[in-house]
């Protein structure tokens, strides 16, 4: 633990004027960002008597080992320079939202030829438009069922498309009126644009024109005496009334608002927001944050403006945000909005009528889901920090063990071995530091050796980085260096296997165990705990006892021991499955030399498959464009090395497909099962 006035800035050397300052820690990693109207004022808050400050800033400031800062011109510029660096560092001290999943949109792709509607999760993407969040994919998808009967947008994958275009029959949507069928020439990609927009348009708010020129048309379909079109109309127009009704009108018709409301107790807070686009309620999602700092409602609500606009520009930032309680600061923040859109942005707390009511109903929601996160074990402050103490107490630890790698290996019967490594701070999930490993030292199935190799590898890249900048030989060695770069690049940013844990927990019982602390020993590392969770008894292991250590069933410390296990078998498992996959799709054309993925599919779309290609001549290969003579005997050598892979066999009707081998269709939606592929083994898959 650090003596803050030991990195203490010197008086008069920090300057009175807006900024951007960060604390590191003794491995240089940023542990907190913030930003001040006067530098001197706020820096010098960190300073005081310990017993004064808040018990998370108290924290902080012991952690820290080094305090700097960036001179801006504006505050304005000091929010944006404060946002990049969150998100560049990821500091450990900073409020951070979590979602508590990640939401779904309703995306129509008009950076595409033939735009398709689909449900999207993630970052967005450039020439996508975007409607939502929603709460549920299935809310979604009931919308786009009833507007595809009024705008039949294509919704098919790409393979479902080239595959329809090729054998000139739509898909079911087709030919039940779903889709207008550009796949098959019916509509032009002109037109079919054309009805991607009105669907946008409808979905933005701008239904009264659709409605208005849909009664007409049916009027005067009726008019005319066509009463099966009329009756068709009037279902569409009943389909748009639908859809409409599953967003309550909430505001007037032009109101464009985004309503954020927080609850919040001494350690926690939740966010959650209402966005209301043409007087009805989009979308919604919210977050819950760890209180870290010593915050005010004020400043969650600017953190929560930065989480939920730091992204995005133009329509997406609505003129109007509603908030329970204004930043300290207001007027930067608004320009900062106000930049991203693209033109004025209210920022207000609302105080009257509909706007206030509707900001209650927003504030029940965040009432409601803090309780219910206060629910989750694993993301409660508090559970953690006992998680953590009872682990340290347990394995006689010194202190708690902030960082914890979990290693485990994966395999199916000897074949793809494979290991990772997953990374806990403060006993959350560090995804952003995870690893994974292919096992290189030795050939089959034998779990102690392969974790022996990747606790070796993993802490000799650990001591090459303290070695290249001496910090580990505590000056002795020449080419020695204060360490100041030790754990992370010229950046901030952590180095790859740097920064060191405090306990290395072992998927297994005592054998792993032994060859992880065998692999410590080997390369002098002595000042790192190591335990294994077995699983059979949930008993934890450590090195040289003969006996193991039982935590009771309901100790917060085996639990996260478990959830750490856990999640190191998922990500294992998901790699090992990953690698197997690539390898049952492997052509035999991967081993000609020079031969890349453009020329691959030129021979397969020219040939039709590679049992069509095996069978040719080397004069009819160079007959294929971008393939010579030498690349053609090269690709023949290769196919004549290679075994015909086994049959494909339909697993419904046990019919052996002979006409084509599996996987070597490029237009298929679809890559058929082999028979030597078809039976996975997972209850040997470990």
């Amino acid at each position: 633990m650090a003596d803050p006035s030991s990195y203490r800035p010197k008086p008069g050397q920090i300057p009175d004027s807006p900024g951007v300052y960060k604390f590191r820690d003794e491995h240089r990693r940023v542990i907190y960002v913030g930003k001040a109207k006067s530098l001197r004022q706020r820096l010098a808050s960190y300073f005081q008597d310990l017993t004064n400050l808040h018990p998370r800033t108290r924290t902080m400031v012991t952690t820290a080992s080094s305090v700097e800062w960036t001179v801006v011109s504006t505050e304005v510029e000091a929010l944006q320079l404060e946002y990049s660096w969150i998100k560049e560092f990821d500091p450990r001290f900073n409020v951070k939202y979590r979602d508590d999943k990640s939401y779904p949109y309703l995306a129509v792709t008009m950076n595409e030829e033939f735009p398709r509607v689909q449900v999207m999760r993630g970052h967005k993407r450039k020439g996508v438009r975007y409607f939502g969040p929603y709460g549920h994919a299935w809310a979604i998808r009931d919308t786009v069922d009833l507007l595809l009967r009024v705008f039949p947008v294509r919704t098919c994958s790409a393979g479902v498309f080239k595959n329809a275009a090729r054998t000139g029959r739509p898909c079911l949507l087709g030919y039940i009126g779903k889709c207008s069928a550009p796949c098959v020439g019916r509509v032009t990609a002109e037109e079919h644009r054309e009805l991607a927009e009105e669907f946008s348009d409808f979905m933005a708010g701008r239904t009264g024109t659709y409605i208005r020129r849909l009664e007409k048309r049916m009027t005067d379909a009726a008019e005319e005496m066509e009463y099966e079109r009329a009756a068709r109309l009037r279902d569409d127009i009943e389909a748009l009334k639908k859809a409409m009704e599953k967003n309550a009108v909430v505001l007037a018709d032009a109101t464009d608002a985004d309503l954020m409301a927080v609850a919040e107790d001494e350690l926690e807070a939740a966010v959650q927001i209402f966005h209301v686009r043409g007087g009805r309620v989009r979308g919604q999602r919210g977050w819950v944050t760890d209180k870290v700092e010593a915050v005010t409602t004020g400043d969650l609500v600017e953190h929560a403006l930065q989480q939920l606009y730091g992204e995005e520009t133009g329509d997406s930032v609505p003129k109007e945000v509603l908030v329970p309680a204004l930043p300290e600061l207001v007027e930067p923040v608004q320009e900062w909005l106000a930049a991203r859109r693209g033109s004025n942005v209210s920022l207000r707390i609302p105080q009257r009528g509909d706007k206030k009511a509707l900001m209650e109903t927003v504030q029940r929601n965040a009432l409601q889901a803090l309780a219910l996160h206060k629910t989750k074990r694993a993301s409660d402050l508090t559970t953690r920090s006992r998680a953590l103490e009872e682990i340290a107490e347990a394995l006689a630890l010194d202190s708690a063990p902030l960082r914890i790698e979990c290693y485990d290996i994966s395999h199916l019967q000897g074949d793809d071995v494979v290991a990772s490594m997953v990374v806990f701070e403060d006993g959350l999930q560090r995804k952003g530091e995870y690893r994974r490993f292919q096992i290189k030292g030795f050939a089959g199935q034998d779990d102690v050796r392969s974790m022996h190799e990747v606790i070796t590898r993993r802490f000799r890249r650990y001591l090459s980085e303290k070695e290249r900048t001496g910090e580990w030989t505590d000056g002795e060695a020449e080419g020695t260096s204060d360490g100041e770069n030790a754990f992370t690049e010229d950046d901030g940013r952590p180095k790859r296997f740097a920064y060191p844990p405090q306990l290395v927990v072992v998927d297994g019982g005592r054998p792993q165990v032994a060859a992880a602390q065998k692999a410590l020993d080997e390369l002098g590392i002595d000042d790192i705990a190591v335990c294994g969770l077995a699983k059979r008894l949930e008993e934890v292991w450590l090195p040289d006892e003969d006996d193991p250590v039982v935590l009771p069933r309901t100790s917060e410390g085996l639990y996260l021991l478990q959830r750490v296990r856990d999640e190191a078998h998922r990500f294992a498992i998901t790699y090992q499955r990953a690698k197997r996959a690539k390898r049952f799709k492997a052509s035999p054309l991967d081993e000609v030399p020079g031969l890349g993925e453009t020329r691959k599919q030129a021979l397969i779309k020219h040939f039709g498959s590679v049992k069509k290609l095996r069978s040719a001549t080397i004069d009819q290969i160079c007959e294929v464009p971008g393939i010579g003579r030498k690349t053609a005997e090269a690709i023949a050598v290769a196919l004549a090395q290679a075994a015909p892979a086994a049959p494909a066999v339909n697993t419904a009707t046990g019919e052996i497909m002979e006409d084509e081998e599996p996987g070597t269709t490029p237009d298929s939606p679809e890559e058929p099962v082999t028979a030597g592929a078809s039976y996975e083994r997972r209850g040997q898959e470990t």
